[in-house]
């Protein structure tokens, strides 16, 4: 009794811990506390839960300490080694890994249902089924994800004609087949729940192969909310409150973040999933229908720049690949010296996942009050002296203002065209990751700024030191 009274203790504060860490995570200037108190309060339920007696339990403890040391080897390693850049890609990986821990703990539960050697009733195979279902959708679309993100595939090679109506055929078979197996209870055998697996798993990578572009981030959200909840349902197999909890706080937060991030893009679920946008059509109208962009020096750059009384910084995921953030900062300081007001404009969908930007400058040490969100930065930019843009693309398109035809007609942007004077620095006049073309960079009030963000941020720096 006082084991099991000790344990419960433990779990409810795992629980708290979570609840607390997800509140902290709710801001950048307290997300590494939060994710310290998150990382506690699972240590505290992990020893519980090894600790927890079961009746009739084999020991099994040097596979599950084995287990730990290699994952928390595997996750140091991966944490110390991954670039800015590439962290949409571990989430990712992280979100699919959750998704099959929940495919393979259900299947081990359907194997001994079919084999005469347990017994479940209709909710119990109801359940398994369901953590089958999340678990692998999460799983196989998070790694089809992954690979977008990282550049193996190319959503052209791997979307069929009408993907959606595929999608959806595949889904009811899918769920079809779920239903057979709950009619059919032990008699399905153990053959067509595995063909349901493999289904859950196939349509996973279907569901998220027509996806790609500026939609990356909602799917990303999206799948991590399928994590929590396979998890959650996993929770429920085996009778743990702190499984269901934290599922739940993860699918809850994830599903919220999702509805959050369409509406910053004025777009429903259904149509980022259906109709999703990347490689699309184009929008080739400059501002007076003139296809030039015009250059700027360096020098006359830093001229603007250091005699202007405002400025604010776009960045976009240019920023990231560069690894520009410190040097941008060092750009910030020079000109706050000079008694110019620098802040940054943050798009809720900029980058490669949500709040991408809003890491990448934390780690920068850029305060978080300089940072201004999608309302916020529209608001400041009617009265700023210089805009410059780094490596930012889809999120300050005016088309979304005044093109019926483009694709990204309608999606709340930044009006960085509002500024005085707007910068872009820009590798090539290349469209962004939706595949757009950016009339801005014709804009009579926009100069384009070509190279490496880090390295032109550098010598921007360099050129402002000598004024």
């Amino acid at each position: 009794m006082i084991i099991d009274f000790i344990i419960n203790i433990a779990y409810l504060i795992g629980a708290l811990a979570f609840v607390w860490g997800l509140r902290l995570l709710s801001s950048p200037d307290t997300a590494r506390k939060g994710n310290i108190v998150a990382g506690v309060g699972m240590v505290i339920a992990i020893v519980a839960a090894i600790g927890q007696p079961i009746e009739g339990a084999s020991n099994n403890y040097l596979w599950i300490i084995g287990a730990i040391v290699i994952g928390a080897i595997v996750g140091l390693v991966s944490a110390k080694k991954v670039q800015m850049t590439a962290m949409p890609q571990m989430v990712s990986i992280f979100n699919g890994l959750g998704g099959a821990c929940a495919v393979v703990l259900a299947y081990a539960e359907l194997v001994p249902y079919y084999s005469g050697i347990k017994e479940l009733d209709m909710a119990g195979l109801i359940i398994i089924l369901l953590a089958l279902l999340i678990g692998g959708i999460s799983f196989t679309g998070s790694m089809l994800a992954f690979a977008k993100l990282q550049g193996l595939v190319w959503d052209s090679t791997i979307t069929l004609p009408r993907h959606d109506i595929v999608n959806m055929v595949l889904l009811l078979i899918t769920l079809g087949m779920g239903g057979y197996l709950v009619a059919s209870g032990v008699e399905g055998g153990l053959l067509m729940g595995s063909v349901f697996m493999v289904l859950a798993l196939v349509y996973g990578f279907s569901f998220v192969a027509p996806i790609g572009g500026a939609d990356m981030p909602v799917v990303i959200s999206l799948l991590n909310s399928f994590t929590g909840l396979s998890a959650a349902v996993t929770g429920l197999i085996y009778g743990s409150q702190f499984m269901l909890v934290g599922g739940i706080l993860v699918g809850a937060s994830g599903t919220i973040l999702t509805v959050l991030m369409c509406e910053a893009m004025n777009r429903s679920l259904i149509n980022v999933l259906v109709g999703g946008f990347g490689g699309g059509g184009a929008s080739a109208k400059g501002a007076d229908g003139e296809q030039v962009a015009k250059e700027v020096t360096l020098n006359d750059a830093a001229i603007q720049l250091f005699y202007s009384q405002s400025a604010i910084i776009v960045p976009g995921y240019g920023l990231a690949v560069a690894q520009a953030q410190k040097v941008c900062k060092e750009v910030d300081e020079l000109l706050e010296k000079n008694g110019v007001e620098v802040r940054y404009a943050i798009h809720p969908v900029a980058g490669r996942m949500p709040g991408h930007m809003n890491v990448l400058l934390a780690e920068a040490d850029v305060p978080y009050p300089k940072l201004l969100d999608l309302e916020e930065a529209n608001d400041a930019l009617k009265n700023t002296d210089m805009v410059v843009i780094v490596g930012a693309n889809d999120v300050v398109n005016p088309a979304a203002e005044d093109d019926p035809g483009s694709p990204i007609y309608g999606m709340p942007v930044l009006k960085v065209w509002e500024a005085k004077n707007v910068i872009v620095l820009k590798r090539s006049m290349r469209p962004g990751y939706a595949g757009i073309e950016n009339p801005l960079f014709f804009h009579e009030k926009t100069r384009m700024l070509f190279g490496d963000a880090k390295d032109t941020l550098s010598n921007l720096a360099s050129e402002i030191k000598s004024l």
